[in-house]
């Protein structure tokens, strides 16, 4: 029990620092939303991983990860928006992925994350992809926020906008995968949008808003787990009620600062 309570804090510190570092873009585009439906897209990917009987992360990082490139495919082709496409494509999946699921307690699980399943591989592995994560959102985050405020002018750059928002697609799909082991299907979507939104309450410049935003994704992640182990619940409410005391926070803070100005 305490070896799988150090993976599940090293799975949840990544993959909090990494969804945190993630989502300040998303909190930037006003795509918040993206997140949170992306992580019940997983679900069916999940149930057939149990079905087939072979590990059903594989099975969601799988679907996660077919569903972006088509999601990104189908914006090109009809040029509705992420936020409509996912939108669509989350309630089927969720509708989909509860059919599929024959055991209540499995189902439970997966909507809401079980840290007694996370072992050292799982350890190895969010250590990896978060670290991955991280340098690929570093390495294309001047090209969103350029996109962002003018697509022409990205174009004029030599930016390719497509390219660059399939990998921002990937990268969110890799960062869920890997976080539904602590927060579940269900609640996965919190770690990329109420840290990041935490943070802007009290950055002033894009540098601390980056660096804020995954330390509190880690605190969120961290605070879940040590309070899941405590009570031997699951871990997914506890990491988003954490991280909801996190943001309340960060407004007191942000308030307290207008009133001495």
């Amino acid at each position: 029990m305490v070896d799988t309570l150090i993976f599940s804090l090293i799975v949840g510190a990544s993959v909090g620092f990494a969804a945190g570092y993630l989502g300040s873009i998303m909190v930037l585009e006003k795509m918040a939303l993206v997140g949170d439906a992306m992580s019940h897209v997983a679900l069916p990917g999940l149930a057939i991983g149990v079905l087939f009987h072979f590990n059903p992360l594989l099975g969601g990082f799988i679907f996660l990860f077919v569903s972006a490139i088509l999601i990104w495919h189908l914006g090109r082709v009809t040029k509705l928006s992420f936020e409509t496409l996912v939108g669509a494509a989350f309630t089927l999946a969720l509708a989909v992925g509860i059919l599929l699921f024959k055991d209540l307690d499995t189902l439970e699980a997966a909507l809401f994350g079980d840290i007694a399943q996370v072992d050292l591989w799982s350890a190895i592995a969010a250590i990896g992809i978060s670290i991955a994560v991280v340098l690929l959102t570093r390495l294309i985050y001047r090209k969103i926020v350029l996109s962002l405020i003018s697509e022409e002018l990205a174009i004029s750059k030599g930016i390719s906008v497509a390219k660059t928002n399939l990998l921002y697609l990937l990268l969110v799909s890799a960062t869920v995968a890997i976080g539904i082991q602590i927060t579940g299907t269900l609640l996965v979507g919190f770690l990329v949008v109420t840290p990041a939104a935490a943070a802007r309450m009290v950055s002033g410049n894009l540098s601390r808003y980056l660096a804020l935003s995954a330390v509190i994704g880690a605190t969120s992640a961290i605070s879940g787990v040590l309070l899941s182990g405590y009570f031997n619940i699951l871990p997914g409410p506890l990491v988003v009620i954490s991280g909801v005391v996190i943001f309340i926070g960060m407004i007191i803070i942000r308030w307290r600062k207008k009133m001495n100005t």
